[in-house]
């Protein structure tokens, strides 16, 4: 397989990712595809040939190969990997799917119209849906790939020996597995590496989340002071106006009303207060 064309392929999401994201590709490319191309190829190369079984019983040795091996490490990482990267693709292909839009818009509207988008690879509207999408599933990948290599194989360990009794085999025959240390060390660090990139995935998706909801609380904030400037500059002009009327009154001459208090009481419907500040504004002989 050529994991190159993959890596040319992802070495375009950086410039989209975040900081975590960019310490998941960093530790997919160095800790799985070179570990996986350079040493675990060759540790599982010949795990089929160097399967013994003390019989010579035909078609034992395969049967027996098949019950322990039922799928092989490296092509279950292989395919994991496949996986695990397709998702990123996504985003790269949103961003061309932008910029083509964009691109149609000025050519319909003319280069001085305005934009559709103000950043095309900003992860704003379908794009952020887009990327924690991606990292949703990508994190559902590894953690399936984990379960099904645990459960397949029983765990990630590798005994020496082995004892088989599937037929046509006569009898219980032992096995040996070639290289079981080495195979051991390169499993558990394929599954360590994969809990990291699951660990990032989900600080990833926690960052972006926390931050959608930081600004959603802060363009609420940014609302409600905008409305509340809004309502005091509303009342300002408002006693503006009622200024400007009481100044109109006073300067054509007209008689302050006359108010009469009773028993303590106002005779008037607008209360005691508004006598005071009614005969103050409006008698001209103050």
């Amino acid at each position: 397989m050529n994991w190159a064309f993959l890596q040319g392929l992802l070495s375009g999401v950086n410039k989209y990712s975040t900081a975590f994201g960019r310490v998941w590709l960093s530790i997919v490319f160095l800790f799985r595809v070179m570990v996986f191309v350079v040493a675990a190829e060759k540790v599982w190369g010949d795990e089929q040939k160097d399967f013994a079984c003390n019989t010579a019983q035909p078609g034992c040795h395969n049967v027996c190969y098949d019950h322990f091996f039922p799928v092989s490490h490296i092509r279950l990482w292989a395919l994991q990997l496949i996986f695990v990267t397709c998702p990123s693709f996504l985003v790269v292909l949103h961003v061309a799917y932008r910029e083509e839009r964009e691109r149609k818009h000025r050519l319909k509207y003319g280069e001085g119209c305005q934009r559709l988008y103000a950043n095309t690879g900003k992860k704003r509207g379908g794009l952020w849906w887009t990327y924690v999408l991606s990292l949703v599933f990508k994190m559902g990948v590894d953690v399936t790939f984990v379960y099904l290599l645990y459960h397949i194989y029983e765990g990630y360990d590798f005994p020496t020996m082995v004892k088989c009794s599937e037929h046509p085999c006569p009898n219980v025959v032992d096995c040996f597995i070639s290289r079981p240390t080495e195979k051991r060390i390169f499993t558990i660090f394929m599954v360590v590496t994969s809990l990291v990139c699951i660990l990032l995935s989900l600080c990833e998706i926690l960052y972006l989340v926390g931050k959608r909801c930081f600004e959603c609380i802060h363009r609420m904030q940014g609302s409600r002071q905008i409305n509340k400037a809004r309502s005091i500059a509303n009342m300002r002009s408002s006693n503006t106006h009622l200024d400007s009327n009481s100044k109109k009154l006073a300067s054509k001459g007209q008689p302050a009303p006359v108010y009469s208090v009773r028993d303590g009481k106002c005779s008037s419907l607008d209360g005691c207060m508004h006598i005071t500040y009614r005969v103050y504004i409006s008698s001209p002989y103050i």
